[in-house]
């Protein structure tokens, strides 16, 4: 059996300790978000749900391969710590090395489902990083409003060793019940960005995960109302720049309506050329489904 080497998380105050990468940026950052609702690792499955030691494998290939521009940011949801160990030894394993931000939601430690980012230290030097509870007590371990479950956001503030740009970028998960709780968690979440983006001066604010929230949900409206400082991406992008099903909700059959839950909201104001966008899939000929969403 192969020892796995211990979990890197990152601090505000690490250094990087090999030469950092060089990427060609002529007019700036050069970076890649992926968003993925994992799907936590159950010991009751959905029917056509595979249990976690199978679908491992195919959620860290997928990693991998679509974080194979260096500059990428991995915003993951449900992931509680034996699968956050499973993923960091499959990206490191190759001789990659990655860190991550983020905790356990019920006690900001261990328990519970971690919103994690992941990202090379190398490229990217952590600035500063704190955990958002959705509730009105936000800077601890608390339920919000009508939540049915403990929810978290987790902001991470980067600057790019090539350019010195910094970036923030957020993931989080909204509630799956509690519809006031969806609607006050995107208040608050603009709100916190707005002081974020203020006070570092970045080149991009970036808000990546599972909102719950279709386009027409209370949620999804707050974040994209027209005095939002926030935009959708993918109702920006032209659809020839587009590789996507449109659909990111699948469950586990082909029983559930798919629905479109997960988005990649950005700064409006924000100078960004956006080169593509997809939804991906998670199935493929062997019929395994990765997770119950797409990244």
């Amino acid at each position: 059996m192969t020892r796995r080497k211990p979990i890197k998380k990152a601090t505000a105050s690490e250094t990087c300790d090999v030469t950092p990468r060089k990427l060609h940026c002529p007019q700036g950052i050069q970076f890649r978000v992926l968003t993925h609702n994992i799907r936590y690792a159950t010991e009751t499955p959905f029917k056509g749900e595979e249990r976690w030691p199978i679908r491992c494998p195919l959620i860290c290939a997928e990693l991998r391969f679509h974080s194979n521009h260096p500059a990428s940011f991995l915003c993951l949801q449900e992931v509680p710590n034996s699968q956050l160990a499973d993923i960091i030894h499959s990206l490191n394993e190759a001789g990659e090395h990655w860190a991550y931000i983020g905790v356990g939601r019920d006690d900001g430690k261990h328990a519970g489902e971690y919103l994690l980012i992941l990202y090379r230290p190398c490229v990217w030097r952590l600035k500063r990083w704190n955990s958002c509870w959705l509730s009105p007590t936000p800077r601890v371990p608390s339920r919000g409003w009508d939540a049915a479950s403990i929810r978290i956001a987790t902001i991470g503030q980067f600057e790019h060793f090539q350019t010195g740009q910094t970036v923030i970028i957020t993931t989080t998960h909204l509630d799956d019940q509690g519809t006031e709780s969806r609607k006050r968690s995107a208040q608050l979440l603009l709100g916190v960005l707005r002081i974020e983006a203020g006070l570092s001066g970045a080149s991009a604010t970036v808000l990546a995960g599972d909102f719950n929230s279709s386009p027409n949900g209370d949620a999804y409206k707050v974040l994209t109302a027209q005095e939002s400082m926030m935009v959708d991406v993918a109702a920006i992008i032209p659809p020839e720049q587009r590789h996507e099903n449109e659909m990111t909700f699948t469950g586990f059959s082909d029983e559930p309506t798919p629905s479109r839950i997960d988005f990649i909201f950005v700064r409006k104001k924000d100078c960004i050329k956006y080169d593509m966008y997809a939804v991906l899939a998670n199935r493929f000929d062997d019929g395994i489904f990765l997770s119950d969403h797409r990244a």
